[in-house]
């Protein structure tokens, strides 16, 4: 039996069409088969074999010493290792063998030529090498002068000369040598073995009978290649035209990228598009955004490294998918806990503890009767619009009470992430919505920013300083947030540097300010205001003790044991050392108390662990402020008013003098056009009241009237000082000193009503630090009194007046009537 090297099949040769010049030799009834594999031979078909095996060896050695004629035949299987007769074909050809080469690794190289077509009919021997008889099975001739195949042999010919002229791996001296072939079986098996063809179609040829019936298969097979040449044609011109210089480069980077593999160079300069491309499908992104950034990731394989667009485009990819899309934190709504650290990081502040928990309390309930699953398989896409947040609180109140450190408590009782947001003094609007990504450094808002750093999509942001938002050419910060913040819409906050939406409506937002005036409508109207007041003394005396003076003590290196200051003594920092709404202060001067403490324990020195006031002077120094109303009262003309400022409440003094002279009235201390009215209509009244008053009713022609409130560096305005102004010119003109126990605040009517105002508490608490036994109140005021803690309001005596008659009886002790 005879084999081949099947690791290396041979590769056909073309023939010419020309006959051998050695005699056709004669063919034996049995025959010794080479069987091959992925080759047809054909009659007049000249191939090369390499001959490796031992069973064909020695076939091809015993051949060689004989007549040299063997049969060859195709396997009928390419991978058949161990060919036997029912493993091939049963129609081949005899072939000659024309050289011999002996090669020095042993191996035989031989050049064979087809004669004639048999059917291996009978075999007779398996070993050492397969042996067969062979009949002859000659193909069907056409009759001479057939016209009819004159013609197909033309088209053929015709066809294939141009199938030579489109195949660069055919020799042109193929077509010339089909053009001179007038046999038509040789032209038929010259062309046979000249175009590609799968093993069962060249099997299929060669086993055809009739060679008009070759002829016209070979033609349809001709024609078959030329359509799929002309289309590859056609397809390869229609995108070289299409190609641009981006795409040309893609291809070239493309190879630059094969090249640099090959060299281990592939990760040094190769764009992680396939990283990219898993971080998006991994996201959990909404269709639209992964659309997005598939194009642009897209755009980022198609233009060169070194270009600036590609940058930005890694930047924009690197954002878009490092965005917690899907991620977020589980809320611990635990009633109890909340409570706990609520009251472990603030004192007081009840209304707010308060509302916190109805907020916990309404999540829980919703989550424990299962309404958030109900609504969810019931309501389809409205569970998201009733999942959002809804509730934007906002703190309002003085510095130093602790609303940024109660936006940090939220967010520890319910567990989830915390981040702060200052937007004081911000007037560019790309600070909420991003920078659009055709300027240079542009990136996202600072939400974005926010979420991405924070790795979840319902932390808590606090929006600090909301009140001090600016606007100017650049836009308005404040209109920008109205979306953001606006549960109805934030669901698809669209981000000018992503331009794509982004939810927003489960972030817990709480946003703080100092005053709500400056806040404009429409953003005020989107927030659930909660106003903090100042704290009392006592108030601070307790957070002193329990908060700050532990935590300076321990920020100073000191031990609990080393350092205690009497309630006495932290009374007087509050009164001598501070005068403030909150407690920053006062947390500095536990500060300077605890440093001072912590020079004399690091030079040894003997150190009294509890502090008393006696104390403080040399700790502290010299006080720094001093409760001078009696003193500043004594003389008339001088009142005591009330006021709310950004910092808290506070004492006003309104000081009015007369002199000789016909000039009238002057103002002074940088007041607003509101007060200005208010003290044009105090005088007014005055003069209305000269004679139940005691004054000379042409007072005003012969005397000129200054009106001054200090403080002449900070600006003031609003009503609220009106009863003020009458009193002090009622002092002023009536001789009569306002008693130094009495504060007031209130807005007056020409016909002397006493109208309401804001700020009650603070005021209340400002006249409180400042030492006032009464405090004179607007009747319709009566209802804020709930809000003043228990302790100021057993301290101080409230007068609550309707008529600006009552706040002279009790301030001056002057009696006028009603109206």
């Amino acid at each position: 039996m005879t084999s081949m090297n099947f690791d290396d099949p041979p590769q056909p040769e073309e023939g010419d069409g020309s006959q051998e010049e050695t005699p056709k030799p004669e063919i034996p009834e049995v025959v010794s088969v080479l069987p091959l594999r992925n080759v047809v031979v054909y009659p007049s078909m000249v191939i090369p074999v390499t001959v490796s095996r031992p069973r064909s060896l020695k076939l091809i050695e015993d051949a060689s010493s004989g007549d040299r004629v063997i049969g060859v035949v195709t396997l009928l299987k390419s991978d058949d290792q161990d060919p036997r007769p029912h493993s091939v074909y049963q129609v081949g050809v005899v072939a000659q063998i024309l050289r011999l080469m002996r090669a020095p690794d042993g191996n035989i190289h031989i050049l064979i030529q087809g004669l004639d077509r048999v059917v291996f009919s009978d075999w007779v021997a398996e070993e050492p090498y397969m042996r067969a008889r062979v009949s002859m099975n000659p193909e069907v001739l056409p009759h001479p002068g057939d016209i009819q195949l004159e013609a197909l042999r033309d088209n053929m010919v015709t066809q294939f000369q141009r199938l030579v002229s489109l195949m660069s791996y055919m020799p042109d001296e193929l077509a010339g040598s089909v053009g001179k072939t007038k046999d038509f079986r040789t032209l038929a098996y010259l062309v046979a073995s000249s175009i590609r063809m799968d093993l069962p179609v060249a099997q299929e040829v060669l086993e055809m009978d009739a060679v008009a019936e070759k002829l016209q298969r070979l033609t349809e097979i001709i024609n078959h290649e030329l359509e799929v040449v002309e289309l590859g044609r056609k397809i390869q011109s229609d995108a070289k035209t299409e190609m641009d210089k981006a795409q040309r480069e893609y291809f070239l980077r493309q190879q630059l990228k094969a090249i640099q593999k090959e060299l281990g160079e592939e990760n040094e300069s190769q764009p992680k598009t396939e990283e990219f491309r898993d971080k998006i499908n991994a996201s959990g992104m909404p269709e639209e955004a992964r659309q997005e950034a598939l194009r642009e990731l897209s755009r980022m394989e198609r233009i060169p490294e070194a270009s600036a667009e590609y940058g930005v485009i890694l930047t924009y990819l690197d954002w878009i998918t490092s965005l917690p899309w899907q991620e977020t934190t589980t809320d611990r709504l635990d009633i109890e806990h909340a409570r706990e650290i609520l009251d472990e990081d603030h004192y007081s502040l009840e209304k707010i503890k308060e509302r916190i928990l109805e907020y916990l309390a309404v999540r829980q309930l919703k989550q424990q009767r299962g309404l958030d699953k109900e609504e969810e398989e019931n309501d389809g896409e409205d569970y998201l619009r009733k999942q959002r947040e809804g509730v934007i609180l906002c703190f309002v109140g003085p510095p130093g009470l602790g609303k940024t450190s109660l936006g940090q408590s939220i967010a520890r009782a319910l567990g989830r992430k915390f981040y702060r947001i200052s937007l004081g003094g911000i007037r560019d609007e790309a600070e909420i919505r991003g920078h659009r990504r055709t300027y240079i450094g542009a990136l996202p808002g600072r939400f974005i920013q926010a979420l991405r750093r924070v790795q979840t999509k319902n932390p808590v942001i606090m929006l600090d300083e909301v009140d001090k938002v600016g606007s100017d050419w650049r836009g308005d910060p404040s209109s920008a947030l109205l979306e953001v913040l606006d549960p109805e819409q934030n669901r698809e906050f669209r981000d000018h540097y992503l331009d794509v939406p982004f939810d927003l409506s489960q972030v817990m937002f709480i946003a703080t300010a100092n005053l709500l005036d400056t806040i404009p409508g429409p953003l005020r109207d989107r927030l659930e205001v909660l106003e903090l007041s100042g704290y009392t003394d006592d108030e601070k005396r307790n957070i002193a003790q329990k908060y700050l003076l532990p935590r300076q003590s321990r920020e100073n290196g000191l031990r609990p044991d080393e350092i205690e200051l009497t309630d006495a003594a932290v009374l007087q920092v509050i009164r001598d050392y501070t005068r403030e709404a909150g407690v920053r202060s006062l947390e500095r001067q536990m500060g300077t108390i605890c440093r001072k403490a912590a020079v004399k324990v690091a030079k040894k020195e003997e150190l009294s662990s509890q502090i008393d006031a006696k104390d403080l002077h040399g700790l502290l120094g010299k006080p720094r402020f001093s409760y001078d109303v009696a003193e500043r009262t004594e003389t008339p003309g001088v009142a005591t008013g009330l006021a709310v400022t950004a910092v808290g409440g506070d004492i006003l003094f309104v000081e009015a003098t007369q002199m000789p002279g016909k000039k009238g009235l002057s103002v002074t201390g940088q007041l607003g056009d509101v007060m200005k009215e208010s003290v044009e209509a105090a005088v007014s009244y005055v003069r209305g009241k000269a004679e139940e008053l005691g004054i000379e009713k042409d007072f005003f022609e012969k005397t000129d009237i200054h009106v001054h409130i200090p403080a002449g560096a900070t600006p003031k305005d609003g009503p609220s000082a009106g009863v003020t102004l009458v009193t002090a010119l009622t002092s002023l003109l009536t001789g009569r000193p306002v008693s130094k126990e009495v504060g007031m605040t209130g807005e007056m009517t020409l016909r002397g009503q006493v109208l309401p105002v804001g700020g009650i508490k603070d005021k209340v608490l400002a006249a409180h630090r400042a030492g006032l036994k009464v405090v004179i109140l607007p009747k319709r005021n009566e209802k804020d009194m709930e809000d003043i803690p228990e302790s100021v309001r057993e301290a101080v005596t409230f007068v609550l007046a309707d008529n600006i008659s009552q706040v002279l009886e009790k301030a001056l002790g002057v009696k006028v009537n009603r109206g």
